[in-house]
């Protein structure tokens, strides 16, 4: 059997990464990255609802061994949290780093030795956390890692809140995406985060992904490549669990891989919220798991 190569190495070899970097870097000059379309001229300093100019900023990395199973692995997932966020939840668990901007800003030469390091520690993967805003540097800073020696899977893990456009300039450099798809409800979106057009970015955002990548393909325990959505439980059902878990069945493959999670806790702003101040109950995790199986789920992390 051939041994697996990233794909974004053939990529690379063909002239086509320094292409999409290209195209990246321009969008930033009027940017439209994301859903949110600020406009703003990142290259000159400007920056919009990311808080992030022309270098990426970096809140930590290390092997990390809380990721889903496939990523983990005996080494660890080499995870790179990325400070600031496009979508900016109000219940964020990491509400220091998206929304208060807790990080050190780094060159695509520290990034790509970031990534170096990660490798050399053994991880199985390079996980980049939060990366809608920064496409241009982590496609600038893989294109010095790649020459450097970096071969290992590159994971997009990713609020779902994507331009179609934007995951495109990936196509054939992303080996796993692990998208959230957080709500079904258009209000509760809108009262979360301030984005009410959230449901349809998530859905044809992890359309596109699925396209790309196809459903998660495991060698030994370890995912190389393909789509892993992660789906949080929240209180009161506001995340619309059946809605969402039916369109992954039907419009995605009902062998997609999913994680349910069960970790929502009360964060950032929502103490005093009349719906997500609590903790979610085991009831409401087990109708979500029963909801998943009842619409032909059946690979759960």
């Amino acid at each position: 059997m051939k041994a697996f190569q990233p794909s974004y190495i053939e990529t690379y070899e063909k002239g086509i990464l320094k292409e999409r970097k290209e195209q990246a870097f321009e969008q930033l000059k009027n940017c439209h990255l994301c859903p949110r379309n600020c406009g703003v001229d990142r290259t000159a300093g400007e920056t919009g609802i990311c808080k992030t100019g022309v270098r990426a900023v970096v809140a930590s990395y290390a092997p990390h061994f809380g990721e889903e199973a496939p990523l983990v692995g005996r080494y660890g997932s080499g995870t790179i949290f990325f400070t600031h966020c496009n979508l900016l939840c109000n219940f964020c668990q990491n509400y220091d780093i998206s929304h208060e901007g807790q990080g050190t800003e780094v060159s695509n030469a520290q990034l790509a030795q970031i990534m170096l390091e990660l490798q050399q520690m053994g991880c199985h993967n390079i996980n980049f956390v939060t990366p809608s805003h920064v496409i241009p540097q982590i496609l600038a800073a893989l294109e010095i890692a790649i020459e450097h020696g970096l071969n290992i899977p590159l994971v997009y893990n990713t609020s779902g809140y994507d331009h179609v456009e934007s995951l495109q300039l990936l196509d054939g450099i992303i080996d796993i995406y692990m998208p959230d798809f957080k709500f079904w409800d258009s209000k509760v979106a809108e009262e979360t985060c301030n984005a009410p057009d959230y449901p349809d970015k998530a859905k044809t955002a992890i359309k596109e992904m699925f396209l790309q990548v196809g459903g998660l393909l495991i060698e030994n325990g370890i995912a190389i490549r393909g789509l892993l959505v992660r789906h949080l439980v929240m209180p009161n059902d506001l995340a619309g669990t059946r809605e969402i878990m039916h369109f992954l069945a039907k419009e995605i493959s009902e062998n997609t891989y999913v994680n349910i999670m069960p970790q929502y806790r009360p964060c950032g702003t929502t103490f005093n919220h009349k719906y997500l101040s609590r903790y979610i109950t085991n009831d409401e995790f087990e109708t979500a798991i029963q909801v998943a199986r009842q619409v032909g789920l059946h690979k759960f992390d």
